[in-house]
C-alpha cells in the first residue's frame, strides 16, 4: 500500500498491521447494514472496529460513498455507546488523552477517538496545558506559552476545538485538562515573569529544588500569574468543552528532606505577592513586625517580642486573621506559643493561596454553567509528625464541593485494598453531595507500570465502593502504547 503525499500518512501508518488497502474495501461493506456488537466493557465487536477504520481509509481516499458509510457507523456507535453505559456500570468511563503535533494529519482525530470509542469510553479528558505548551492554535494564541503545533502551514489548526467537535459526534464528552500552578519551564526563563514565581526562604524557585525541567510552579498570590492564566482559561472557555479539569494545584514535592515541610523558610511563600498578602492578614502594627521578623528569621525569641513591645506600646498585643483572642491565654506573648501560631498561620497562608488561585481559574467556567473539575492527590495533605507537612500543601479537602473531585487512587501495593482505601479516605472526607470520580492508573489486561489491570482495580471499586459511578483511566498512551507512539514520532514533512 503506497502512501499518497501528507494525506492520511498517519491514518496509513496507524492500520497498516492490518494490512488495508482500498480494494479490499468492496461494494459489500457499503451495501451491508452495520450488525454492531457490544462487548464487555462496552467495547465494540472487532468487526465492527475493522469495518470503522476501513471506511474512514477509503473516506480519506476521497471515496464519498465510504464517508456516508463511515459518517453513518459512527452516529450507529455512539447511540450503542450510549445506550451500553446507561446500563453498565460505572456509567460514565473516561480516558485521559494527549494529541501531538501530529494528529494534525488528517484523520488522525477521527482515528484515536473512534479507537476510544471502540474500548467503551464515554468522556475524554484531553491535555490542553502542559510542559509550557497550549493546544491552541498558533493564530489565535494570546497566552504567553508556546503552541503544541508550530508546523509551518498549520497557524490556524485547532486541534482543541477539533477534538469536541469530533468528541460530541462519537458520543463522547470532552474535558479540557489543564496544569494549574505548574506554569513550566519556559515561563519559569523569562525575565518579564520572575516575580510571578513561587519561591521559598532561600531564595529559589521550584527548578532549584526539585531538578525537573517540568516543575515550574507559580506565586498563587501573584497578579501576574492570574493575568496570564485567565487569558488561558477564557481561550479553552470560548471553544466551549463539557467541562474543565484543574490539576497540579498544588506546590511541588521534592525527594528526601525536601518532600516535607517544618520550618516556615521551607514554604513557598517568599515571593512578594505572597509576603505582601501574609503582612495584609495582620490586624495591627505589632502583627506586621512580628510577621516580617519570623519571616527573615524563621524564629521569633523573647528578644524579639521586646523590641516590638517598644515599638508599638500603644498595642497590647499581635493580632492577625485567625487568632483567638478571647480569653488572656489566647493574647500569652510567649515566644514559644506565638512561633507555634506563627508556623500554622504560614502554612494555612501557603495553602489557602492553592484554594484562593483554584477558585480564581474556575470562575469563568463556572460563570458559564461548564463543569469544572479539581485533580489532586489524597496523600498530598498529610500531617508529618507533630508539626510537618507533605511539601505540597494540597488541601483537596477545602475544595469547593461544587467542583467534581477527581482523585488520583495511583497508590501501589499487593493488590488492589490500598487504591480503594485513598478513594475511600476522599469519600469519607468529602461534604455531603460532592461528585467524586476516581482517577485509576493502569491498563487493562496486564500489570502496567506495577499497577494492577484495570479490570481488577475496576472490579474492586465496584466491590467496595459502590455509590461512585464515574471512574477514568490514565492514560490513552499507557493502553495503547504503540499507536499512541506512532503518532508521537510520525514524520510530518
Amino acid at each position: 500500500m503506497q502512501k499518497k503525499g501528507k494525506i492520511a500518512s498517519l491514518v496509513n501508518t496507524l492500520v497498516a498491521s492490518l494490512a488495508l488497502s482500498t480494494s479490499l474495501i468492496s461494494q459489500s461493506i457499503f451495501n451491508q447494514p452495520a450488525q454492531a456488537a457490544i462487548e464487555a466493557y462496552c467495547r465494540l465487536s472487532q468487526e465492527e472496529v475493522l469495518t470503522k477504520e476501513k471506511l474512514l481509509h477509503a473516506s480519506l481516499e476521497k471515496n464519498s460513498q465510504a464517508y456516508k458509510k463511515y459518517k453513518s457507523l459512527v452516529k450507529k456507535h455512539s447511540q450503542l455507546l450510549n445506550q451500553c453505559r446507561s446500563q453498565t456500570w460505572p456509567n460514565t468511563q473516561a480516558i485521559w488523552l494527549r494529541l501531538y503535533p501530529c494528529d494534525i494529519t488528517p484523520g488522525s482525530v477521527d482515528y484515536i477517538l473512534d479507537r476510544i470509542v471502540n474500548l467503551g469510553y464515554n468522556q475524554v479528558h484531553l491535555e490542553v496545558f502542559y510542559d509550557s505548551q497550549v493546544l491552541l492554535p498558533p493564530a489565535d494564541n494570546s497566552t504567553p506559552w508556546i503552541p503544541v503545533v508550530r508546523s509551518p502551514g498549520a497557524e490556524n489548526i485547532d486541534l482543541l476545538q477539533q477534538t469536541i467537535t469530533k468528541g460530541r459526534e462519537r458520543g463522547l464528552k470532552v474535558y479540557a485538562w489543564l496544569f494549574t500552578m505548574n506554569f513550566g519551564y519556559t515561563y519559569a526563563q523569562r525575565a518579564d515573569r520572575q516575580s510571578a514565581l513561587a519561591r521559598n526562604g532561600r531564595g529559589q524557585d521550584s527548578l532549584e529544588v526539585v531538578h525537573d525541567r517540568a516543575q515550574a510552579f507559580i506565586d498563587p498570590y501573584s497578579r501576574q500569574a492570574q493575568i496570564d492564566y485567565y487569558q488561558l482559561v477564557e481561550a479553552i472557555r470560548k471553544r466551549q468543552p463539557d467541562g474543565v479539569l484543574f490539576d497540579y494545584i498544588r506546590y511541588p514535592r521534592g525527594s528526601g528532606r525536601h518532600s516535607l515541610v517544618s520550618q516556615v523558610k521551607d514554604l513557598w511563600i517568599y515571593g512578594s505577592a505572597s509576603t505582601q498578602a501574609l503582612y495584609e492578614r495582620a490586624k495591627n502594627k505589632k502583627a506586621v513586625a512580628l510577621i516580617e521578623r519570623y519571616l527573615e528569621t524563621g524564629k521569633i525569641t523573647d528578644r524579639d517580642l521586646a523590641a516590638i513591645d517598644n515599638l508599638y506600646p500603644d498595642e497590647d498585643f499581635p493580632d492577625w486573621q485567625g487568632r483567638r483572642t478571647q480569653s488572656p491565654a489566647d493574647t500569652t506573648q510567649s515566644a514559644t506559643l506565638l512561633n507555634f501560631q506563627l508556623w500554622f498561620l504560614s502554612v494555612a497562608h501557603a495553602a489557602q493561596g492553592i484554594i484562593d488561585f483554584l477558585s480564581f481559574a474556575a470562575a469563568p467556567i463556572q460563570n458559564q454553567s461548564i463543569p469544572t473539575g479539581a485533580v489532586f492527590f489524597p496523600g498530598a495533605n498529610r500531617l508529618v509528625g507533630q508539626s510537618g507537612f507533605d511539601s505540597r500543601l494540597q488541601a483537596w479537602d477545602k475544595f469547593p464541593a461544587s467542583m467534581e473531585w477527581h482523585p488520583m487512587a495511583y497508590a501501589v501495593c499487593d493488590g488492589t485494598s490500598c487504591i480503594v482505601d485513598q478513594v475511600k479516605t476522599v469519600i469519607d472526607m468529602a461534604p455531603a453531595g460532592t461528585k467524586i470520580i476516581p482517577a485509576l492508573a493502569g491498563a487493562w489486561g496486564k500489570t502496567y507500570n506495577n499497577h494492577p489491570p484495570l479490570e481488577e482495580q475496576m472490579a474492586a471499586l465496584f466491590r467496595q465502593t459502590p455509590e461512585i459511578n464515574s471512574v477514568s483511566h490514565f492514560a490513552y498512551s499507557w493502553i495503547e502504547p504503540e499507536i499512541d507512539r506512532q503518532r508521537k514520532f510520525c514524520n510530518l514533512q
